[in-house]
């Protein structure tokens, strides 16, 4: 019999507490148990304040949890240390931004480029044609040498897809990404995801406070108070 291969994520009783002062304690993420699977289109939703947040900054190895487990490709990544987490995070996770963060003196392609230039010190030719072709896949080739400046909200958000995508990563997590977007250049974004998603079989996380992309999705994750209360 054929072995299943793990879940692409799995999170195993998921705590997370800060510190507000000693004694004062303040749990936001109450025993987490959640799979993804490879090629999944999930949507994370909920109210403000439920943790939406905190979870996709768990998921996406920028604070460790409390208490539980975090799995990504089976991999316990409690038991790494902040060298391999970052190694893991760049090579395997993709991230999108409601505001896309890109940098203002360097042009769409320099910006798309950054993700490898990191991990491999220097801006190759491999780097550069990895640029281009994901530049045509948001159908930007034509603005590859303008700078952010130059472009549309709606355009550098394109420029922040691509960027997310320049390791081929297995995940990408996305927070309110169309949420600084009108509504039609918010559906084109939506649309350009999905499409990543069906074509090159990348897993998405999305968070989303617009009901319409998040019914869109192949499973809705709702956040309640630190708790999933549906789509587990």
């Amino acid at each position: 019999m054929v072995e299943r291969a793990p879940p692409l994520l799995r999170l195993e009783g998921v705590h997370k507490s800060y510190n507000l002062g000693t004694p004062v304690e303040a749990e936001v993420l109450h025993g987490i148990n959640l799979a993804l699977e490879p090629g999944e289109f999930a949507a994370l939703v909920g109210p403000s304040g439920s943790g939406k947040s905190t979870l996709l900054n768990i998921v996406g190895l920028l604070e460790r949890p409390t208490s539980g487990q975090v799995l990504i490709a089976g991999k316990d990544t409690g038991n790494l240390d902040e060298a391999s987490l970052t190694e893991l995070r760049g090579r395997t996770l993709g991230f999108v931004f409601q505001f896309h963060h890109l940098l203002p003196a360097f042009t769409a392609s320099e910006n798309v480029m950054m993700p490898t230039i990191i991990d491999r010190g220097v801006a190759d030719e491999a780097g550069r044609a990895r640029a281009a072709e994901l530049l045509a896949l948001v159908h930007l080739t034509d603005h590859a040498y303008k700078k952010p400046a130059q472009l549309s909200g709606g355009q550098q958000q394109r420029v922040a897809i691509a960027r997310a995508l320049a390791m081929n990563p297995a995940l990408v997590l996305a927070d309110e990404p169309t949420g600084n977007l009108d509504t039609h250049t918010a559906d084109d974004i939506f649309a350009l995801l999905r499409d990543v998603n069906l074509k090159h079989g990348t897993a998405f996380v999305i968070v989303t406070h617009d009901p319409r992309l998040a019914k869109r999705c192949d499973r809705q994750v709702e956040l309640v108070d630190g708790r999933i209360v549906a789509g587990s």
